[in-house]
């Protein structure tokens, strides 16, 4: 059975960091892309980061990008979103997914994942 299990939520303050774990079983990460999403009280699943097999990574918007970052170990079959200079607009639920694409890509829309994690609350406030 294929599952996804984030780990790493908490609560922070604005200008804090996080870093959220993504771990599989019952299959190996190596061979799929895979993505970070977030979906805030009332709003829609947005998609944040994504990786590709061959490591590329990819940021959904200018809200992410230069703070985030993510990456994988094939080795411990993990996936991480490191999460800097946190804001109250990054409060969400976070989920990591996995999808197939190309080697060489991914996607940030929520419709191209087949597999998905429960999710970790990640709540920004002082």
């Amino acid at each position: 059975q294929k599952q996804l299990v984030e780990s790493g939520g908490g609560l922070v303050q604005p200008g804090g960091s996080l870093i959220l774990s993504c771990a599989a079983s019952g299959f190996a990460l190596e061979y799929y892309s895979i993505g970070w999403f977030r979906q805030a009280p009332g709003k829609e699943r947005e998609g944040v980061s994504c990786i590709s097999q061959n490591d590329a990574p990819a940021y959904a918007g200018d809200s992410v990008k230069g703070r985030f970052t993510i990456a994988r170990d094939n080795a411990k079959n993990m996936v991480y979103l490191e999460m800097n200079n946190l804001k109250p607009e990054d409060t969400a639920i976070y989920f990591c997914a996995a999808g197939a694409h190309e080697y060489h890509s991914c996607s940030t829309s929520r419709y191209e994942y087949d597999y998905w994690g429960q999710g970790t609350q990640v709540t920004v406030s002082s």
